[in-house]
């Protein structure tokens, strides 16, 4: 056997080693979930854009998102398998999946973008976009310049979690933020006074993506502990099936997010044309707008979330394959406490703070509707922000155990079941504000279903330490 690499994972001082990985990946998580928001920030505040533009660019969003999954369930599959495997010295492994994941990440990109141009409008109207001209005109024009990015977008999101198993969350961390910054500073150049309108906003967040896949481009080739090299590059059935079956989690939960939005998008097109208010065209576009609002927020709160976990995914990997379950152990207790402690602080930021929040997005530009319903829609829709955090630590610090079928089956439960169910059931009793209600009604029966798993995954890591050999995950 070789030698390990990254072998302060299995001696450093958990609490130590969780701070330097989870908060570069907090970082790069949450300037990730910036891309979209700081969008709708500039795009709000454009008198000629306003609601319309917002509402668009909640339409285009779930786009993103799909996107999104099939970057994160290469990159963090890779990840988790790369860490496992330099645990139990299997470099050849490591170096290999690494090669594979490169490949695979842009044979889907490419796929991707071209079924987004040949089919953007049947794709835009699924997600909401009639719900009036105006908003259709700017979810189009967004969404062509977003699709044509998508490669880069998915090359930089499917390396960020490798270049972490590699040992070095930093240089992770400072190729999307890199790319943020650069979208921050073009955003206003090309809103304002270029007037670019939605191409501005679309073109300015491609440029940053780009940035963010050329410096992952340059850390591939200069790799620590995995040397990438031309036999890394192939395709292997056997060993892709290992490591994308480790990332399945992030997938699901990923995708499973966009047919909860789906649903979620679609009631509030349909309850929202009921409404007394929102009935009314010239409002019509307001409940889609400002829900999406809130969905970007709560998305920069769950990448906390995520970030404390998944950064967490080399340490856990790593130890889980030199047999080390007592720091596994230790480390799970850490990531629960800190996710809760998170939302905690979200929660207050939602509920103290709504008005400041929605004055971020160009509220002094819309009717007091758009006020009041934001507010309303802040308070009701993440009151259970504390239970969301930690159900989303749990999937995936379960993940990162090497434990897909137990992670998966609880996140497809919050996001198809309850996350679809719910929003169609709810608004059949409560109008628009049923559909509000159905989110934090879909973490509460989550989080007891979670307790469960949480408490077998505390007897299980009690057990005796044992390495891992390389098929536990092999499904």
């Amino acid at each position: 056997m070789e030698q390990k690499s990254n072998a302060f994972l299995e001696t450093e001082p958990i609490g130590k080693l969780m701070r330097k990985f989870s908060v570069p990946c907090i970082i790069s998580l949450v300037v990730a979930a910036l891309y979209n928001i700081v969008d709708q920030i500039f795009i709000a505040n454009a008198d000629y854009l306003g609601s319309y533009g917002n509402a668009a660019n909640t339409v285009v969003f779930p786009m993103t998102v799909v996107a999104l999954s099939i970057a994160v369930m290469i990159g963090d599959g890779c990840c988790t398998f790369v860490s496992m495997s330099l645990g139990a010295g299997k470099t050849e492994d490591a170096h290999r999946s690494i090669g594979n994941a490169i490949l695979l990440c842009l044979l889907c990109s490419v796929a991707l973008t071209a079924f987004y141009l040949g089919f953007m409008e049947p794709i835009l109207t699924v997600f909401g976009g009639r719900v009036n001209d105006e908003t259709f005109a700017c979810a189009k024009e967004y969404f062509f310049w977003i699709a044509l990015g998508m490669p880069f977008y998915m090359f930089g999101q499917s390396m960020n979690p490798i270049i972490r198993s590699d040992g070095n969350p930093g240089f992770a961390m400072l190729a999307t933020v890199s790319g943020a910054v650069m979208n921050i500073i073009l955003d206003p150049i090309f809103i304002y006074p270029l007037h670019m309108g939605m191409k501005g906003a679309a073109v300015a967040t491609v440029a940053g993506q780009i940035l963010t896949a050329i410096l992952s481009i340059w850390y591939l080739c200069h790799m620590k502990a995995v040397t990438i090299r031309k036999s890394s590059f192939g395709f292997w059935g056997s060993l892709m099936k290992r490591f994308l079956v480790m990332g399945i989690t992030s997938f699901l939960s990923q995708i499973s997010l966009v047919v909860s939005m789906a649903a979620v998008q679609n009631m509030c097109t349909k309850y929202g044309a009921l409404d007394p208010v929102f009935g009314q065209p010239e409002y019509a576009q307001i409940p889609l707008a400002v829900l999406g609002i809130v969905m970007k927020f709560f998305q920069i709160a769950i990448s906390f979330a995520v970030g404390t976990a998944a950064g967490c995914i080399p340490i856990v990997g790593f130890n889980m394959g030199a047999g080390r379950k007592d720091r596994a152990k230790q480390l799970f207790t850490y990531v629960l406490l800190t996710e809760a402690a998170i939302g905690a602080v979200g929660f207050l930021i939602v509920e103290l703070l709504p008005l400041q929040l929605i004055g971020i997005f160009g509220a002094a530009n819309e009717s007091a509707y758009y006020t009041e319903f934001a507010v309303k829609c802040f308070r009701i829709y993440l009151c259970m922000l504390i239970l969301a955090m930690v159900n989303k630590g749990c999937f995936i610090f379960l993940q990162g155990m090497g434990k897909p079928f137990e992670s998966t089956m609880i996140s497809l439960t919050r996001e198809i079941i309850f996350g679809v169910a719910f929003p169609i059931i709810l608004p059949m009793f409560f109008g628009l504000d049923g559909l509000l209600y159905s989110f934090p009604a879909a973490d509460i029966v989550t989080f007891l279903i979670a307790a469960f798993v949480i408490r077998r995954t505390y007897k299980e890591l009690s057990m005796p330490n044992q390495a891992y050999n390389g098929k536990e995950a092999v499904v």
